[in-house]
């Protein structure tokens, strides 16, 4: 059976204008992610990312030459879009900048989004889960046998939940477990897919390379 590879972008530039983008210990994890597999001769047949741009430079920094497909529905929630519906248009500083209140408002939100709430914000929960199952179809669609996707947190949280057939809230949980270059490995075929690894990350193995590890 083949493999589908789901790597959660490196270190994103949190707390900046600009989230869109890795730092400069997000390019390191995204190296160290890169050799790591290929330590292992894991060496992907298929690339491909959404089209958000942290998830283009975790791809290039891990060492590939090759221009990766896209498909926007490995692409992450707007976070940002759901946090402007739920305050009226205005994010306050605290939420946006103090990483407890941010992860707290983030629970919060986010299942007041399931719930069928945040009327107004430019994806449903519906989608978002619709576009996700697209994705996947899209990765899976293919000859290739080692297919290594570059995602976000929710979206492999979804990918997860919805292979293992789990309640909503789960898709939360999962999510934020989610580690920078973290690795979620499934197996397929054409008549099945299943989860076979969740959130490894072998390159923090170490003790200094776990000082490295990071969650947004």
């Amino acid at each position: 059976m083949a493999e589908l590879l789901v790597v959660r972008h490196a270190q994103a530039s949190f707390g900046t204008d600009n989230y869109d983008r890795l730092s400069d210990l997000g390019h390191q994890q995204s190296e160290m992610a890169g050799a790591a597999l290929r330590e292992m001769g894991w060496v992907p047949d298929r690339l491909v990312t959404g089209s958000l741009t942290r998830q283009k430079e975790t791809v290039a920094s891990m060492g590939y030459d090759a221009i990766p497909e896209e498909h926007p529905g490995f692409n992450e929630y707007d976070f940002d879009d759901l946090l402007r519906v739920k305050f009226g248009g205005t994010i306050p500083d605290l939420v946006r900048g103090d990483r407890k209140t941010h992860f707290r408002t983030l629970r919060e939100t986010l299942r007041e989004w399931q719930a069928g709430g945040l009327e107004g914000a430019s994806e449903t929960w519906i989608n978002f889960k619709t576009r996700l199952q697209d994705a996947q179809t899209f990765a899976v669609d293919t000859d290739k046998q080692r297919v290594l996707v570059v995602s976000s947190g929710g979206a492999i949280g979804q990918l997860v939940a919805n292979c293992l057939n789990a309640p909503p809230e789960q898709m939360i949980a999962l999510n934020l477990q989610v580690k920078n270059t973290a690795m979620t490995k499934f197996i397929f075929s054409s008549r099945a897919f299943f989860l076979h690894e969740f959130n490894t990350t072998p390159h923090f193995a170490t003790p200094d390379a776990a000082k490295l590890l990071t969650y947004s």
